[in-house]
């Protein structure tokens, strides 16, 4: 695929040149077209080659990046072919690249595939923030399990504070008579406090 720049001041002699290829993956079960290479021609010689990396999508689909370039800050998915060659004196960058090579119809792109990575910053910032909330939910349930039961417990006992040691003989009868006006009433000698336990 060659795009050439017409008669536009100094670029009129520039060409660039996509080398495309498509092969056929059993995994995927289609076809795949792949940018192997691009070069820079100006009057007919080649300027500069540049190999092409992970830019690849299937037949059917176009591919869509924001960025393709030389560049480090923009991925650099162009590497020069060689360290001897006059590649290392260009740098290259398509902004909004989109490219088709087979199946168009209707000279319309078909559905892009992008080329966002399964690692960019935005999707390792969402992981780091998922493993922080997982680690804090941990955390919490952990707490959680190590509290005392929150079933209450009733515990009865004998208050030492409010009674005085019973005697032998008294203990057959608990109960001993009030005396009121009238009435009789009973007291339980030995009484009994709770505590309740959470």
């Amino acid at each position: 695929l060659s795009l050439k720049f017409g008669d536009i001041g100094n670029l009129k002699g520039l060409v660039i040149r996509l080398l495309l290829t498509t092969s056929y993956y059993q995994l995927s079960v289609q076809n795949w077209f792949t940018l192997h290479r691009l070069q820079l021609l100006y009057n007919h010689s080649i300027q500069a080659t540049f190999n092409a990396t992970r830019i690849c999508a299937p037949a059917s689909y176009s591919y869509h990046c924001e960025h393709v370039s030389s560049l480090q800050r923009y991925d650099a998915l162009l590497i020069p072919s060689s360290a001897n060659d006059l590649s290392k004196l260009w740098e290259v960058t398509f902004i909004d690249f989109q490219i088709q090579g087979f199946n168009i119809q209707e000279g319309h792109f078909a559905y892009a595939k992008e080329c966002a990575s399964f690692f960019s910053p935005a999707i390792l910032m969402g992981l780091v923030m998922s493993l922080i909330l997982l680690l804090v939910l941990a955390y919490a349930l952990h707490m959680l399990i190590h509290l005392k039961s929150l079933d209450r417990h009733y515990e009865c006992k004998a208050s030492p504070a409010y009674f005085t040691q019973v005697k032998d003989n008294d203990m057959e009868d608990e109960k001993e008579p009030l005396r009121s006006s009238g009435n009789e009433s009973y007291e339980l000698r030995n009484q009994q406090f709770c505590k309740i336990y959470i």
